[in-house]
């Protein structure tokens, strides 16, 4: 069945060009005016057609590109909707688009592979950090990379396969070893290292810091009660080494953080324990709160871990919050549990009092350690 009649019609095409294209997708690229896509692409197909290649910088362009043009042929590499440029259209154009996809360049990996689509994991670095790498390499976990540099890629997950030009006459499948590869391929991990775990609570030690560190335990019922769910975005209030900014967004890939820190040296190992840990999208702001807080995007959530007594940071805190949010706040002073308590006198919510004994030596034995207590006030607005 054709697809319905629109003015920009995106067209998936692999690297075995026009004669891959099913007769949807030829008789689509055929009946338009002009053609946009990348020079690669735009070489894939034949005719006479006013070709329009992609400008750079491109998503602030597109607006632009389609006033001026009309019956417009975009092609996409592969499946258009899968980290391509359909969605990107679908978003600006709306019910103007109709995608005609091809297969992904994922699906054909799998098929080279053997591997089960449904079992693979996905991560595109095309114009991000390889960072994003880490918390998915994970014992046993077979993970897909597109638009990653082998070199990279390989430094942090060992052996790796390159798939060039899938679904092309120059396709090739290879371990490799340190050769040059083509731009156009996607990379195939198998990984055996050890890993960190998504679950909140990882080991102090991973982390850099000046003892302004949220401890384990303590972080792991902080975030219990800040309650991440896919999509949502976090303020860490008073971040200190970015503990909880970056444990929530290692949640799930979708989960977003801005940590705020006064401290500019802070907000740098901020960043940096971010990459290490394979989060590098938490956002770091310096700034003192509750002036800092101001033109942040709304939260679903915030975390209040230093700052407790200055004047106006819960209040601030509070206000920015939609119905539904979640403030999660830590006390470790006298003076910080009474604002703690005046909060929890007014707007109710949950109080704890975590007390953290660890066992170390003493002399030939083991004896109990402990450490300050924390009163965590949680409360949903």
């Amino acid at each position: 069945m054709s697809p319905a009649p629109s003015d920009v019609v995106v067209v998936g095409i692999g690297a075995d060009g026009w004669d891959g294209l099913s007769l949807a997708a030829q008789q689509a690229v055929s009946s338009s005016r002009v053609l946009m896509g990348s020079q690669r692409q735009l070489d894939l197909v034949p005719g006479d057609f006013e070709r329009v290649a992609w400008p750079s910088p491109l998503v602030p362009a597109l607006p632009g590109l389609f006033e001026t043009h009309r019956d417009v042929c975009v092609l996409a590499s592969g499946d258009p909707m899968f980290h391509g440029i359909g969605t990107t259209l679908v978003r600006l154009l709306g019910d103007r688009v109709t995608v005609i996809p091809h297969p992904s360049s994922v699906s054909l990996a799998c098929a080279r592979l053997g591997w089960a689509l449904n079992e693979v994991e996905v991560v595109s670095l095309v114009a991000r950090s390889a960072d994003l790498l880490r918390p998915v390499l994970t014992p046993g976990r077979r993970v897909l990379v597109l638009g990653g540099d082998p070199e990279t890629v390989a430094a942090l997950a060992g052996p790796i396969i390159v798939l060039e030009q899938l679904g092309g006459a120059a396709e090739r499948v290879y371990p490799w070893s340190g050769q040059d590869s083509d731009p156009l391929c996607v990379i195939a991990i198998e990984y055996g290292g050890s890993a960190l775990p998504r679950v909140p609570g990882l080991p102090d030690d991973v982390y850099e810091s000046d003892g302004q560190l949220t401890k384990r335990e303590v972080r792991a019922i902080s975030l219990s009660r800040l309650a991440p769910l896919p999509g949502q975005l976090l303020w860490d209030v008073g971040s200190g080494s970015g503990s909880i900014a970056i444990e929530w967004a290692r949640t799930h890939p979708t989960c977003r953080a801005i940590a705020v820190e006064q401290s500019a040296e802070r907000a740098e190992r901020i960043g940096r324990n971010a990459a290490s840990l394979g989060v590098p999208g938490v956002e770091v702001h310096i700034g003192r709160a509750p002036e800092a807080l101001q033109g942040l995007e709304k939260p679903d959530a915030i975390f209040v871990g230093g700052g407790v007594t200055v004047p106006g940071v819960l209040q601030a805190c509070w206000d920015a919050l939609a119905s539904g949010g979640r403030l999660v706040v830590n006390a470790v002073t006298l003076e910080s549990e009474a604002v703690v308590a005046q909060w929890y006198a007014k707007l109710g919510g949950d109080l704890v009092r975590i007390a953290v004994n660890r066992g170390s030596a003493v002399g030939k034995f083991t004896g109990w350690r402990p450490h300050m207590p924390v009163t965590t006030w949680s409360v949903i607005k």
